[in-house]
């Protein structure tokens, strides 16, 4: 198995960085990042950049926010009255929160502002409406088989 297709499993080293160079993730000293391509567990830019790789093959490769986490839903942007979130949390800039629905389903939300009454939240990933670059090496290159 000497090129990264599709349905492979691999393992790759990686280091994510933003435009300006920030490092967001990278897996260096840990284990490398082990996946099956085409099954929807990475952003689809990551995958298509690792196909025709080749075994112990380094490259850097730029993702437009299309094929990472996608541009920023306004409708994903929420201001909320302070009285409506728990009595003793001091809400800061950056700060998780999760909201949980009735049904029980959980989404992860950010503070993006912090006013007199209120907070702005917003449901958006944190790296949505960014470019991403990867600096990427595989390292291991499995043939999948595929089963029905």
């Amino acid at each position: 198995m000497n090129q990264v297709k599709e349905n492979n499993t691999v393992k790759v080293n990686y280091t994510g960085k933003l435009s300006d160079g920030q490092v967001f993730d990278s897996s260096e000293g840990k284990e490398p990042l082990e996946f099956t391509l085409g099954q929807g567990q990475l952003i689809p830019g990551f995958e298509k950049g690792l196909i025709d790789m080749k075994l112990k093959e380094k490259k850097t490769i730029t993702i437009d926010k299309e094929d990472a986490y996608g541009k920023i839903n306004d409708d994903l942007i929420h201001e909320v009255n302070k009285n409506e979130l728990p009595k003793d949390m001091t809400p800061e800039v950056g700060m998780g929160l999760v909201s949980k629905s009735p049904d029980g389903q959980e989404t992860n939300l950010r503070v993006v502002e912090v006013k007199e009454e209120s907070v702005v939240i917003d449901g958006n990933h944190p790296l949505a409406g960014k470019d991403l670059i990867f600096d990427l090496e595989v390292v291991d290159i499995k043939d999948t088989e595929i089963t029905k």
